[in-house]
Parts: C-alpha cells; sequence; structure tokens
C-alpha cells in the first residue's frame, strides 16, 4: 500500500513537471502567434519572459488609446526607448511603458526609433505607435547643433536633417549680424557666428534660413540675459569680448565643470597683457572642409599669418571662433578668481586638465 502511493506520487510529480515543460515552451509560441516573429537576438529565456509579458499585456498592446487621436508626440535625439516609453506613458499616448517596451525588445526595436515630431491622425494601439516612431516625421525637421560647432559646421549638417535648406543659403544668410536684432552690439563686419547657438531644433522641413536663425536668436536672448551682460562687464569685458572667449573656453575643453577654471586662465592673461596661446583659434584660421579643427598642430601651424592666431597677437581674435555651449558662455561669467596662467591636457587620458601658476609648474606637468 505504502508502496503504491510512493509510486502515484512520482507519477503525478512527473505530470506537473511534463505539464510545466509543456506550459514553458507553449508561452513563446502563443506570443509568436499574436505579435509575430521574435528578434532572432534573444536568447531563450529572455524570448519567454517577454513574450510572458506580453501575453499578460495582450489587450493593452492591441487596443486603440483615443488620447493619441490628434497628440504630437517629440522624439529628441539620442533619447533611449526607455525614456521614450515612459514619456509616451506620461503623455497618456500608452496604457503601461513596460509592455510596450517588451514589445520592442521583443521585435528587437528598441533601436530603431526616430528623433523628430510625430503626429498621431487616429486612435493608435501601442503597437501602431511603434510603427509609427519607427518611420522618420514627414512634415518635420530635426537639427542637432554641437556645442563648439563653427557655420561651416552647421551648414554641413543641414542636408542630413531634413531641412530643405542649402548650406550654401544657409551661410550666406548668417554672413551678416547686422541684419539681425542681437542681444547686444557687436562689429559691423561681424557674422553671426557665436550666435548660432548648439541644441535641438525641431521645424518644417520647408524651413528656409530666415525661420532656422530666428530660433536660434530666440535661444541667444534666453542666454545673454542683461543679467549674464552685467556681470561679464564687471569682468571688464564687452558681451560680444564675453562671447568670442567662451567660443574658446568651448573649443578647449567639453568638461564643464573645468570651464569656468579655464575662462579664469585667459582672463588673467588678459589682465596681464599676455597672449592668450590658445590652441583653438589656430584651428579655426587653418580649418578647411572636412578638417574644420586639425590636430594636433605643429610649430609651424602656430605661426600661421591670420589675426585668429593667439600665439602671434595679445588679446581676443576679432571674433567667436564657435557656437559655444551653455556651460561655457556661463563659465565666462562665473570664474572664479585665481592665480592660474596655464594649463595642458592631463596624462591619464581622461580630457580633463591640470592647471599651473607658473610656467615652470607648467612644464613640471608635461606628461613623461
Amino acid at each position: 500500500m505504502k508502496s503504491r502511493g510512493c509510486g502515484l506520487a512520482l507519477l503525478l510529480a512527473l505530470l506537473l513537471v511534463l505539464a510545466a515543460g509543456t506550459a514553458f515552451w507553449l508561452v513563446p509560441a502563443r506570443a509568436e502567434a499574436l505579435f509575430g516573429p521574435p528578434s532572432s537576438d534573444l536568447s531563450a529565456w529572455t524570448r519567454w519572459r517577454l513574450s510572458l509579458t506580453l501575453l499578460t499585456s495582450s489587450r493593452q498592446l492591441t487596443s486603440p488609446t483615443p488620447s493619441t487621436q490628434g497628440a504630437i508626440f517629440v522624439v529628441s535625439p539620442g533619447e533611449s526607448a526607455s525614456e521614450i516609453a515612459v514619456a509616451l506613458e506620461a503623455q497618456g499616448l500608452i496604457p503601461d511603458a513596460h509592455a510596450w517596451l517588451a514589445y520592442l525588445r521583443y521585435k528587437g526595436w528598441d533601436a530603431s526609433l526616430q528623433a523628430g515630431k510625430f503626429r498621431f491622425d487616429s486612435a493608435l494601439t501601442p503597437i501602431t505607435v511603434v510603427q509609427v516612431l519607427k518611420k522618420r516625421p514627414e512634415t518635420d525637421a530635426v537639427l542637432v547643433v554641437l556645442p563648439g560647432w563653427r557655420r561651416e559646421e552647421i551648414a554641413a549638417a543641414l542636408p542630413s536633417s531634413g531641412l530643405r535648406l542649402s548650406p550654401e543659403d544657409f551661410l550666406a544668410e548668417t554672413a551678416l549680424a547686422e541684419r539681425f536684432t542681437l542681444p547686444f552690439v557687436v562689429p559691423p563686419a561681424a557674422s553671426l557666428e557665436g550666435f548660432l547657438l548648439p541644441g535641438k531644433y525641431v521645424l518644417p522641413r520647408d524651413a528656409g534660413a530666415p525661420l532656422l536663425i530666428e530660433a536660434m536668436l530666440q535661444r541667444a536672448n534666453q542666454w545673454f540675459s542683461v543679467a549674464w551682460q552685467q556681470n561679464v562687464r564687471n569682468r571688464g569685458l564687452t558681451p560680444y569680448q564675453a562671447l568670442i572667449l567662451a567660443s574658446i573656453v568651448q573649443r578647449e575643453t567639453k568638461v564643464a565643470d573645468e570651464m569656468p577654471l579655464v575662462a579664469s586662465v585667459y582672463l588673467n592673461r588678459l589682465q596681464k597683457g599676455m597672449p592668450l596661446e590658445a590652441d583653438p583659434t589656430v584651428q579655426y584660421a587653418l580649418g578647411k572642409p572636412g578638417r574644420w579643427w586639425p590636430s594636433p598642430l605643429t610649430l609651424e601651424d602656430l605661426q600661421v599669418v591670420s589675426p585668429y592666431n593667439t600665439y602671434l597677437h595679445a588679446g581676443l581674435p576679432p571674433a567667436p571662433i564657435a557656437n559655444p555651449g551653455l556651460e561655457a558662455v556661463q563659465a565666462v561669467a562665473a570664474a572664479p578668481q585665481t592665480d592660474f596662467l596655464f594649463f595642458r591636457a592631463r596624462c591619464d587620458g581622461s580630457g580633463r586638465h591640470v592647471f599651473a601658476q607658473t610656467f615652470q609648474q607648467h612644464l613640471r606637468n608635461a606628461c613623461p
């Protein structure tokens, strides 16, 4: 009798194992029947886990969301799939960010979403939202301007942005600053270099140069506020001179928390009448299409005849050498009082710099 009971228990255990195994393989099969084939890059366990999420959320994923009708949604360049999912749920365009992201990863599309401004014309299911976001918007273009770009680099980025604006037209429109209303006075022959501020610009594809420049100058009016202008005047600079210095600081370092120290070095050198000896100004003078910022510079490069060569000419160059980011702009206005007159790149490849008060210290900071 006892033996028969043990046998039944073993049989039940075996049946449970078989049932569990059948259920394990049934989940991916049912998910594929409902949602199509998964990405071939998924491991067996990841496929099963995502399949289970899809099956438990199938009603949410396949039911239209009324709030999508007429909605506008913007995907910024560089946003991750997770960030997009959270933003969609926060805007009420999908009911469950976790389930939507699971579908995206199940299909292998989490790196396929496009940046831009999307309009949803009808009530869409979360699955259909994925399809919309995989296609580049037809009505809007997104131009991303990186900190430290010069006018020519912005012009070169226009064709890939989707804007129907030629690089030649943009350069022509930005060649003379006095045609525009600016936050402060600039020299008569100045271009808009320095005012074409970095960031993301979402515009209609057929937007011309005036509309793009207007958007850039709106940002300039915000960054170069009355308070900022007064702060830089207190440091003995005109706002335009401060903009020139900010453009140099931007090109000298990409480390934001170093920018005030870099600005302090140049302010100290200006105060003492020392040449700035800023490599980016020489790079600007030497820049050519395809090689706008030549590096490393040779001793011969440092002798180039140009008003932008701050090794040969004391003081600031005649105009900005690039379009600085907000951190560089603020660094000039908030540079600390220091005794630093020199800086050079650290030897650890971190991109940071080491600062020195004397030339002897500067020499000792050289890499071995």
